[in-house]
């Protein structure tokens, strides 16, 4: 779970923006935990957007305004139903913690064909479905997808997630490459896999 703190607090039109001391990875549409800032802010909330400029409120159609003349980063804009707050300094936190469940350790099992796992192979298995799972997301989130944390997106980015997972297992107790002073060098470091890389549709970013 990541955590980060709050510098500054505001509400208009009931929606609350926080803004953060430092960069983050927090996803629109993912929850978050708000503590420490004061009874209107505190709560769990679904993030909405992350906007780079002041908040003004919202238009006649819903739409939020921004004034593009000054800039603030680091922001997160949740839904709240309150009254108004000027900007503030504050203090407080934000916890993240997103959880992806896509796949699980029976499939992971069933891509390996290994039916009559051992209660150890299971709990290994286990542990590379959840590696899996933070490590295909966060991906496709750095690529620019805005994707569900319980239900993957699509069949290409499952099959995707579960052979990861396989290949996680598949090196169980190997290493990349040790230390060496041979005048054969060391071997070389492979990265992910191409077609583990289209299955996830992260072979180039979403978004420019």
């Amino acid at each position: 779970m990541a955590t980060y703190t709050v510098t500054n607090k505001y509400l208009v039109d009931n929606y609350a923006v926080l803004q953060l001391l430092t960069p983050n990875e927090i996803a629109v549409g993912q929850s978050i935990t708000v503590a420490g800032v004061d009874a209107t802010f505190n709560g769990t909330y679904s993030v909405y957007a992350l906007p780079q400029y002041l908040f003004m409120g919202v238009d006649t159609e819903g739409d939020l305004i921004f004034d593009y003349q000054i800039p603030i980063e680091n922001q997160v804009l949740f839904a709240k139903t309150a009254s108004d707050v000027i900007r503030v300094a504050s203090s407080g936190t934000i916890a993240y913690n997103p959880v992806c469940t896509w796949i699980t350790a029976g499939n992971i099992e069933d891509w390996l064909g290994i039916g009559t796992a051992t209660a150890a192979d299971t709990t290994f298995l286990t542990q590379c479905a959840s590696a899996a799972n933070a490590f295909c997301y966060r991906r496709r989130q750095e690529a620019g997808y805005v994707d569900s944390l319980t239900t993957s997106p699509s069949g290409d980015v499952t099959l995707g997630t579960i052979q990861y997972g396989g290949a996680l297992y598949r090196q169980r107790g190997s290493i990349d490459v040790f230390a060496s002073f041979s005048e054969m060098g060391t071997a070389p470091t492979t990265g992910l896999s191409p077609i583990i890389k289209q299955l996830l549709g992260i072979s180039r970013p979403q978004v420019a």
